[in-house]
């Protein structure tokens, strides 16, 4: 038998490369019996009364077998003048203990209330359903009687009395006696058992109507203890699965009869729902049932499913991802097909609300929302959205924070963003140091391809229906059908004011996302963003440029062909003739893509500034600040910072250089701090999410800033330029550090709605900086020139930044 490990790994394969192969033992299919066929063992007549005057008539029907299928029975009497179908997809699955008063909507007799609210699992066994209801989930098809004061019952008769009548069309069950003629009376059961029910003996003598108790249990005999028993003994629910935490109170354990409604199909499965609601907003209603390869149900099927409770974790165990619970191992029994889904349920304004602040707060101490917290949908957005996992919900008005990714997926707000903190100006929504936005949510094309491709601040022209699933770290909403048009925002890409002058000089940050000679179009699109866009900054650090064979692991690390090809496309786009300086690296050694050996790389205009260099700079050769005749400079220039220093093992080492402008003597230092690869989702088990990969970064700008430091301690007033993709937020601690007690982050200069240079899963965030020493600082304006990252079509997945600083 295969172990725990491979089974779990081979659900992974099944489910996402959608090959839809049969594990042993996995989408066995059964019917177990006629559909729609419910036997005098199944439900019996508990009550018949002929109404206090007229044909106030009416008939109590008892449930007796969990979850049974009513949909399309009849109650009809002996001589054809009456016939009522049971239509609605609410009699598809009824709770053991359920009492049915059908009566005469036409001349309704006073101990009757209609009743059509059921809530079996929050007690509510009853209903009262008029013959002329013709909507609804209670809905019925009248098709003889009952519909005036003209009775169908005729008192004296042992054969016109009502009767029961299944789907197929046969009479299953009688009412066993003969009412007294000419009278307004009423008969109730008084046994506690289905066999007794068909003996006259145990039926109530013909009592005055005011006596009847239509909708509650008899109190004659045991028939209020037998109901009350076949209601404690109900079966279990999808929501009594999911139950009001992360991993359902039933797991590994074996259910069976199920009732739900088919949602969706996958090609391994299919989403099931329950149409009847416990009314608990934290227990979902809904769940997945793994078949293993392409489900034979259909969309609007009522099934009865039996089968194990599993929690799928989506790439496996290690991955820190929630797990999805399911049903696996399926025996499947259609009840009918064709029904109406049910409710989405909608997310926003007029329904369910979801945080806007917290994902998680309550963790305990072994930081696992599995085994430890409150669950709290109401105020924690990873609880919000499991108390959804597998059901129907609706999004109105939704509004797009994060174009459409290479996987389809749009990240979107609803209600147009009103429920929303930390709006952007160009219509995303930006993170706080307390807040993640648990509020956006993720559209996934897992059952319906071909998305659109959209920027941010599009919005769709009408609600979206989808399925709530869990996967790569996210809750996703799966939309059921293609997603409808939309108004574009209009967005346009920005260009900044900041140019350079006389006594002014411009530096810039820009990653060029994995840049090469075979970037094709990008080549010229980043091109015309800096000669244009970015008006040509004096200085640029510019990130993510590879070697001449691009991604090729062939052991080439030469950028001069790579760095050729921009500067001039940059030169054909009306800028300046860029020149550069950089330092190649170890082969393979300072992380990124496979092969591209990624380096940041300085750019300067020499018309406008001039570079120092100091040779003597190496892959390996640490440069220093040391005092030269003018002050403080650096040994090797360009030159790289404790480049051996294991805080920059697998990752980008710091480049300086040393520059002149108008007299001015400026250190540039170009930074790739580490990825933020390794740290757990916002939405993964792991609560709150473990930054696995900051301590490097910490350690990092822990030796950028005492290279600083180096250099102000020979000059306090030396001008000093920190900047590049520091993969981290303004907030963040590795950012901190760097600044220190000498460093201004200029990016906190920026207004909170603007400041963002890259979003990631619709989330607006500031991972480019530029840090200046305490003499710039009081000199520097500030600009995020946004061309990018709000874009479905990119040159880059970063924006650039762009500062200037005004000289005596």
């Amino acid at each position: 038998m295969a172990s725990a490990a491979v089974n779990q790994a081979l659900r992974h394969w099944q489910r996402h490369f959608k090959l839809g192969l049969l594990s042993t033992g996995v989408g066995l299919l059964a019917l177990c019996r006629a559909v729609g066929a419910a036997t005098s063992s199944d439900v019996i007549i508990n009550e018949f009364s002929q109404g206090s005057s007229g044909a106030k008539e009416w008939v109590e029907i008892l449930v007796v077998t969990d979850n049974l299928n009513l949909q399309n029975h009849k109650l009809i009497d002996g001589n054809g003048s009456l016939s009522i179908t049971l239509a609605g997809s609410g009699f598809a699955s009824l709770r053991a203990g359920t009492l049915i008063v059908v009566y005469n909507g036409g001349d309704v007799d006073g101990t009757i209330v209609s009743d059509l609210s059921y809530n079996p699992t929050g007690g509510d066994y009853r209903l009262e359903v008029s013959s002329l209801n013709n909507s609804g989930s209670f809905a019925v098809t009248r098709t003889a009687g009952w519909s005036g004061t003209t009775g169908a019952f005729a008192n004296g008769s042992s054969t016109d009395v009502p009767q029961l009548v299944d789907a197929q069309g046969t009479t299953f069950y009688s009412f066993p006696r003969t009412p007294t003629p000419n009278s307004a009376k009423f008969s109730a059961y008084s046994g506690g058992n289905t066999g007794d029910a068909t003996l006259a003996t145990n039926w109530t003598a013909d009592a005055a109507s005011s006596s009847a108790t239509p909708g509650a249990p008899n109190p004659a005999g045991s028939n209020t203890s037998w109901i009350t028993s076949l209601r404690s003994g109900t079966a279990t629910r999808i929501h009594d699965i999911q139950g009001a935490a992360h991993l359902s109170p039933k797991n590994n354990q074996a259910v069976s009869n199920i009732p739900g409604i088919v949602t969706a199909l996958r090609s391994n499965g299919f989403y099931l729902q329950d149409p009847t609601s416990d009314s608990d907003p934290a227990t979902s209603e809904g769940i997945f049932v793994y078949t293993g390869s392409t489900p034979t149900v259909s969309v609007g099927s009522s099934l009865q499913v039996s089968g194990t409770v599993s929690e799928y974790v989506s790439g496996g165990s290690t991955s820190g991802n929630l797990s999805t619970t399911e049903i696996i191992t399926p025996t499947i029994t259609t009840l009918s097909t064709g029904n109406a889904l049910p409710a989405a349920t909608v997310i926003g304004s007029g329904g369910r609300i979801p945080p806007n602040l917290i994902i998680e707060d309550d963790a305990t101490a072994t930081g696992n929302v599995n085994t430890s917290g409150v669950f709290d949908p109401a105020s924690d957005g990873i609880d919000f959205y499991e108390s959804l996992e597998g059901m129907r919900v609706q999004i109105n008005n939704a509004v797009v924070v994060g174009p459409t990714n290479s996987s389809g997926e749009i990240a979107v707000l609803g209600d147009n963003g009103s429920n929303a903190s930390g709006r952007t100006l160009r219509g995303g929504i930006a993170i706080g140091a307390t807040d993640f936005n648990p509020e956006r949510l993720i559209l996934s094309p897992s059952l319906v391809s071909n998305p659109p491709k959209l920027n941010v601040a599009d919005r769709f022209n009408a609600s979206i229906v989808g399925i709530v699933d869990y996967s790569s770290g996210n809750f996703k909403i799966l939309n059921t059908a293609a997603l409808p048009s939309v108004t574009v925002g209009g967005l346009t890409q920005e260009s900044t004011a900041l140019v350079g002058s006389t006594k002014q000089l411009t530096v810039a940050a820009f990653n060029l996302e994995n840049f090469n000679t075979a970037a094709g179009s990008r080549i010229q699109t980043l091109a015309s963003y800096i000669a244009k866009n970015l008006k040509a900054p004096d200085i640029l650090s510019i990130e993510e440029i590879q070697d001449n064979s691009g991604p090729t692991d062939d052991g080439v690390v030469d950028a001069s062909q790579t760095l050729a090809a921009l500067t001039s496309a940059i030169t054909s786009a009306g800028g300046p003739a860029y020149q550069y300086r950089q330092i190649d690296p170890i082969n393979d050694q300072d992380g990124g893509q496979p092969g591209g050996n990624i380096r940041q790389v300085l750019l300067f205009n020499p018309a406008r500034i001039s570079f120092i260099d100091r040779p003597g700079g190496g892959s390996t050769v640490a440069t220093t600040a040391a005092t030269g005749s003018g002050g403080p400079q650096l040994t090797y220039s360009p030159g790289r910072i404790d480049p051996t220093n294991t805080a920059f093992s697998t990752s980008r080492k710091p480049l300086a250089g040393e520059f002149l402008f108008n007299g001015q003597h400026l250190f540039v230092i170009a930074n790739h701090l580490n990825s933020k690869g390794g740290d757990t989702a916002l939405f993964g088990a792991a609560q709150p999410p473990v930054l696995n990969s900051q301590p490097q970064r910490v350690s990092q700008a822990t030796v950028i800033n005492s290279f600083v430091s180096s250099i102000l301690a020979l000059d306090s007033q030396a001008s000093i330029v920190v900047l590049g993709d520091l993969n981290d937020f303004e907030f963040s601690q590795p950012l901190l550090t760097l600044k220190g007690t000498t460093l201004t982050n200029l990016i906190e200069k920026v207004a909170a709605n603007d400041r963002y240079t890259y979003i990631y899963e619709g989330n607006s965030q500031a991972i480019d900086h530029i840090l200046v020493s305490p003499y710039l600082s009081t000199k520097a304006e500030i600009d995020i020139v946004h061309v990018d990252s709000e874009f479905v079509n990119q040159a880059s997945d970063h924006e650039a930044v762009v500062a200037r600083f005004t000289f005596p």
